[in-house]
């Protein structure tokens, strides 16, 4: 007897070993937790003495408890493998394991329900005690509302069956065996109970036979053998023990691909869901093969999302400590080979969690998320909002860490903060992401049928409607008799009662959400009524009550559609009052409920949502077509679509819906809404708003060749390689767009629309009027998108109406918000055809103006000139470096040649920038971020550059002048004017570019390649300190002027210069270009897009680099001096060098400004070859700035 203990007690110990080696396996698992209960009580009810030559049956019981219902099949694979290879030992048998209960912890409470598994039973009085989840059946039922007390098990159907009354108390049945020991047919086992989730191991564990006395028992069942014991002790063949079944565990990963994502990711039976599908997988089955642990052929692609594009995947391994660095480095060289880059760190270990703390959120309310960290990762936390870190955002995010996790609160949650939040803890080598996609539901929309409204003095009962969509609604405020009563899905009409003994009195009734009572405390959870009743009235209606003229009244749409209708009490023809409609905002019920949809929609759910959408305009057509408020609505969802579609790709079929959506808004049953729309100031921008959107989808298309065609569009998608034609095969349309050549293979979009003039307005730039215009779009409107740059591109349109003359080539121009002709002009005309051509050209005048003027003459004047000035501007440096030595022998001129250095330096980098950013633009449209955006910072900053100088240049010109006695160190004089005249610029560039190109706000995306002025207003980073740097040049050269005329020029003066205005006027025309002032005409190409304007600004500045050589170096005579000495060519200035002061020294300059100061003081100049300087003389305050 004792022996048989023994062994059992060791087939037990080896159980437990097993288990315990797989409960280590299970917790490497992240945030698994598992614990074992084993019982084996050694008492005489567990074994009954009978003769020796009979064996024992004994029944010991496991219990486990975990949170992983996962463990549990795990469980079943080492019992399954215990009975297999343990099957005798030493002439002891083990029959069965299994399992027979089931207990789970209801969510949110501390209850329990235990179900039995299959062909287990609960007897009928545990029923009763307990109480039934489900049907009794034959006095049993398999599943009871409790944990028993008493630690019983479910019973096997056979032991079961005979009990006929409840009130019988079931006992545990000893269990005969009819067959001998050598059939190895023993009794039924019991099975562990397990559970949901962790129970307290103070709880008793259940028995398979009722068994009250032990807690933890294992109950003993005698059994009768038909054979004498002699055959126990035949000699036994014991069977080698296999290794147990090694355990996989499922890793979650993921991997970034450096791709825009393509909605055709969504569907796996995309042809390229499997292409990816079957890459990735070959190259990770290829390069972790070799790992230690991995489950060759493990590898599962789960789906694909956005974020560029991040593929979920996952894979089974011995062991969830793999060292993948290298392999996931052969994994990204492998795919990268294949076509599919991957990102820098695209490897993270990624799982699904549910963050948040609550199941839903509503607008204003805070949402709170919380990531706790297994206790295998290691590693700092940091939080990922839509691939953005909120942690600079202190107003709108709270983030909390502690020792175990991180917390992270999103104050005032809107419907845009709906998106991917992750949790990323920064693991080696490998991050650890836990995310969550996070909707906040859109707001409530709660209508009543009106919020103020009067009623007779009379007793009357007064029916208020009000509804929610996908809400319960109820009435607050109520008196005794109102009656509630539904009116259709999410809408509830109260019959309130007025009294006519209350007359003059106000009632105020709310509607509010139903059972939600955390919404309350926002406004937009109720709507409030007042009901007026009133003696005096004009207009009177059952449902609109009571008015007098003039008064207005709200009340709802007519069934399926959403939306209130606005009355006015007027009087008619007949002298009868009657409440006439003067305003419907209804909108088509289904596509209310799609806008609803857009505002939460994810990239993954744009296939879907434009399927249902293209679904439902098709079947409501005649209702949605003579609905402005309907085709409104409609066109903000395809903003909406178009705006999430930014930056991904979109494929084929999600063009198509998107394209039928817009053929049935733009046909001609909804021209006559298309009117009133363009008429009304609210919504007239909706038809730019809807050819936007038109134009974002198509340059988000896939790389396929393909053609889309609709009633009235035609969409052709094609990679082309030299030139490209295409011709409408649309009813009544003969329209051919042919592009002459391409610099380099490339994608086309073209979409040709016969109906768009239904939709787009007439004005333009001379007629800009928004309600009438004479002009008319008199043929098909094409849409042409093309990656990379094309020279020009020709239309041949059919007209419509063959009555109108004089025909224009035109282009809608976003920016202004109507028809533009820059760059496009008629060719020629024929029979009903018009053929255009349109190019792109970039103006001078662009530097400070928003109006990108088109035009080629300007062009010409802009190339010429620069050019004109980048060779002047490097003669002037020629000049300056031979003339350095000789003439900077004082303070004063020693500044002056700095500045003219600089300036030119300056204007010569930044004129050649000016060209390559030409270049650019004038080869592709739109212009690059890439290429672009460092070309104009350099204009940018240099342009600035010059500015800053010509504004040191004046202030020391103004130093001189007014304060003359003064005097500055030559060092403190550098020191300000580089700081000056680098730093500054250097900042302003710098701060321009942090703040605009995130939003790739930083150049303008159209015509020229410069700082962007609708979106960001960039371009005032540049004009602002132009302009003021102006002004305050402008003051100087007044003072100047004024301190001129004040010291008596005349005197000593030439006879050709004797006269005042003479003086003032060279002296203008000298100091303009150093100072500048030829920009002020910037102004007026700010505000005006007049060619005169433009053409004057760009001839002025695009040949400043002239005027800086004429005026700042060649008309200067001491220079002039100095070159023909050091040239031998003294012939040159031999009629200038004569001229002198009052005390007979030599000139220095053209003779503009008299060399002294009558009656106050007199002091010479010092000789062009003295080494005596002096910086208070009154005559190089002057001749330092004069040429």
């Amino acid at each position: 007897m004792a022996r048989e203990r023994k062994l059992l007690k060791q087939i037990l110990g080896l159980t437990m070993a097993i288990l315990i080696t797989n409960l280590f396996e299970v917790e490497t698992h992240k945030e698994t937790n598992m614990a074992l209960k084993f019982g084996y009580i050694d008492e005489p009810q567990h074994h009954i003495r009978q003769r020796r030559a009979v064996p024992y049956d004994y029944v010991a019981e496991i219990e486990i408890n975990t949170s992983d219902i996962s463990v549990i099949n795990e469980m079943k694979i080492y019992l399954n493998y215990l009975i297999r290879n343990y099957n005798r030992i030493d002439n002891l048998t083990l029959v069965d394991l299994s399992f027979t209960t089931v207990c789970n912890m209801l969510p949110g409470t501390a209850d329990y329900q235990c179900n039995c598994e299959d062909q287990y039973f609960w007897p009928c009085d545990k029923c009763t005690d307990y109480g039934s989840c489900n049907n009794s059946i034959n006095n049993t039922c398999s599943c009871i509302n409790a944990y028993p007390n008493n630690g019983q098990f479910c019973q096997p159907i056979s032991e079961i069956t005979n009990v006929t009354t409840c009130q019988q108390t079931a006992t545990a049945k000893p269990v005969t065996t009819a067959k001998p020991a050598t059939t190895a047919k023993p009794a039924t086992t019991a099975k562990p109970a397990t559970t949901a989730k962790p129970v307290t191991t103070a709880k008793p564990v259940t028995t398979a036979k009722p068994a009250t006395t032990a807690k933890r028992a294992t109950t003993a069942k005698p059994a009768t053998l038909a054979k004498p014991a002699t055959t126990i002790k035949k000699p036994v063949t014991v069977k080698p023990v296999q290794p147990p079944p090694t355990i996989l565990t499922v890793i979650k990963m993921s991997m970034r691909i450096n791709q825009n994502f393509e909605t055709s990711l969504t569907d796996n039976a995309n042809q390229k869901y499997k292409l990816y599908e079957d890459l990735i997988k070959s190259a990770i089955d290829k390069s972790y093969m070799n790992l230690p642990n991995y489950n060759k052929g493990s590898v599962k692609v789960i789906g694909f999302r956005s974020g560029s594009i991040i593929a979920d995947y996952t894979i089974s391994a011995n062991s969830t400590n793999l060292d993948v660095t290298a392999a996931n480095t052969q994994v990204s060289d492998t795919l990268a080979a294949a076509g599919i880059p991957l990102a820098q760190d695209a490897f993270a270990e990624s799982v699904e969690r549910n963050l948040t703390t609550k199941d839903k959120y509503y607008p204003l309310q805070d949402v709170e998320l919380r990531c706790t960290r297994p206790n295998s990762v290691t590693g700092t936390i940091k939080w990922s909002v839509n691939d953005k870190d909120p942690a600079g955002n202190s107003a709108k995010y709270t983030i909390t860490n502690d020792e175990i996790g991180s917390t992270l609160i999103v104050k005032a949650a809107s419907e845009s903060d709906t998106g991917r939040y992750s949790c990323i803890i920064q693991s080696s080598p490998i991050p650890y992401i836990q995310w969550q996609t996070v909707s906040i539901i859109p707001r409530p929309n709660i209508i009543v049928n009106t919020t103020d409204i009067k009623l007779q003095c009379k007793d009357q009962t007064v029916p208020l409607t009000c509804c929610a969509d996908g809400y319960s609604v109820e009435w607050s405020g109520t008196v005794d008799g109102d009656v509630m009563t539904n009116s259709g899905p999410g809408c509830i009409t109260l019959l309130h009662n007025i009294l006519n003994t209350n007359c003059g009195s106000n009632d105020i009734l709310k509607c509010q959400l139903k059972n939600m009572t955390e919404l309350q405390t926002f406004d937009y959870s109720s709507r409030t009524v007042q009901l007026q009743t009133v003696r005096e009235y004009d207009c009177i209606d059952d449902i609109l009550g009571v008015g007098k003229i003039g008064d207005n009244v709200t009340g709802l749409c007519e069934k399926g559609h959403e939306g209130l209708i606005t009355y006015v009490c007027k009087q008619t023809t007949d002298l009868k009052y009657y409440w006439t409609e003067v305003q419907r905002d209804c909108v088509v019920q289904a596509i209310k409920d799609l806008e609803r949809k857009s505002e939460v929609l994810f990239v993954e759910q744009i296939p879907v949502f434009m399927s249902n959408l293209s679904n439902t305009v098709v079947q409501d057509k005649p209702a949605i077509t003579q609905s402005a408020d309907t085709v409104q609505t409609i066109v903000n969802i395809l903003t909406t679509v178009a705006s999430i579609s930014q930056n991904i790709t979109i494929s084929q079929p999600v063009m198509e819906d998107f394209l039928k959506t817009v053929d049935i808004i733009v046909s001609d049953a909804s021209k006559n809404t298309w009117i009133e729309l363009n008429n009304d100031n609210k919504t007239e921008n909706k038809s730019t708003e809807l050819l936007q959107a038109i134009e974002t989808m198509s340059d988000r298309l896939s790389n396929d060749d393909y053609m889309i065609k609709e009633t009235s569009i035609q969409l052709q998608r094609k990679n082309i390689t030299s030139s490209f034609t295409e011709s409408s095969s649309l009813p009544n349309s003969t329209t051919q767009i042919v592009i002459p050549s391409v610099l380099k293979p490339t994608l086309i979009t073209t979409i040709i629309f016969t109906k768009l003039d239904n939709v787009l307005p007439t004005r333009n730039t001379s007629n800009n009027d928004k309600k009438t215009s004479e002009n008319h779009i008199n043929g098909d409107v094409v849409v042409v998108r093309v990656n990379e740059a094309i020279n020009n591109i020709s239309f041949a349109f059919d007209t419509t109406n063959t009555s109108l003359k004089n025909p224009q080539c035109v282009f809608w121009n976003f920016h202004l918000n109507h028809w533009d002709s820059t760059g496009c002009k008629v060719k020629g005309t024929g029979n009903e055809t018009v053929t255009c051509e349109c190019d792109h050209t970039t103006s001078f005048s662009i530097l400070m103006s928003p109006f990108a003027i088109d035009n080629l003459a300007l062009a010409y004047i802009t190339y010429i000139g620069v050019a004109i000035s980048l060779a002047s501007l490097v003669l002037c440096l020629i000049i300056e470096a031979i003339v350095w030595k000789s003439a900077t022998r004082n303070d004063t001129s020693y500044m002056r040649h700095v500045s003219i250095v600089n300036i030119a330096v300056s204007l010569l980098i930044a004129n050649i920038c000016f060209i390559i950013g030409a270049a650019i633009a004038d080869q592709e449209q739109p212009t690059s971020v890439g290429r672009c955006s460092p070309v104009v910072f350099f204009m940018h900053f240099f342009y600035l550059a010059v500015f800053f100088w010509m504004f040191i240049t004046a202030l020391l010109l103004l130093y001189r002048t007014v304060i003359v006695f003064s005097q500055m160190s030559r060092t403190n004089m550098m020191v300000i004017a580089f700081t000056v005249g680098y730093c500054a610029p250097l900042l302003i560039a710098v701060i321009t570019v942090a703040s605009t190109a995130g939003p790739k706000n930083y150049i303008s995306k159209l015509n020229a390649c410069w700082l962007n002025w609708y979106e960001s207003k960039a371009l005032l980073a540049f004009v602002i300190p132009a302009l003021i740097i102006l002004a305050f040049n402008l003051v100087a050269l007044i003072v100047v002027v004024c301190k001129m005329i004040r010291r008596g020029v005349a005197s000593t003066t030439q006879s050709d210069e004797k006269h005042t205005l003479v003086v003032i006027a060279r002296c203008v025309a000298i100091l303009t270009p150093i100072f500048g002032l030829t920009w002020g005409f910037g102004i007026g190409t700010m505000v005006s897009r007049e060619y005169g304007l433009h053409v004057v600004f760009a001839i002025l500045n695009s040949l400043q680099g002239f005027f800086i050589l004429v005026f700042g170096v060649l008309l200067d005579s001491k220079i002039r001096e100095i070159l023909a000495g050091k040239l031998s060519l003294r012939n040159l200035t031999s009629s200038d060098r004569t001229r002198s002061t009052t005390g007979g020294q030599p000139s220095s300059g053209p003779g503009l400004f008299p060399k002294t100061r009558r009656n106050v003081y007199n002091v010479s100049e010092p000789n062009a070859t003295s080494g005596v300087t002096s910086s208070n003389s009154t005559s190089d305050a002057y001749n330092s700035f004069n040429p």
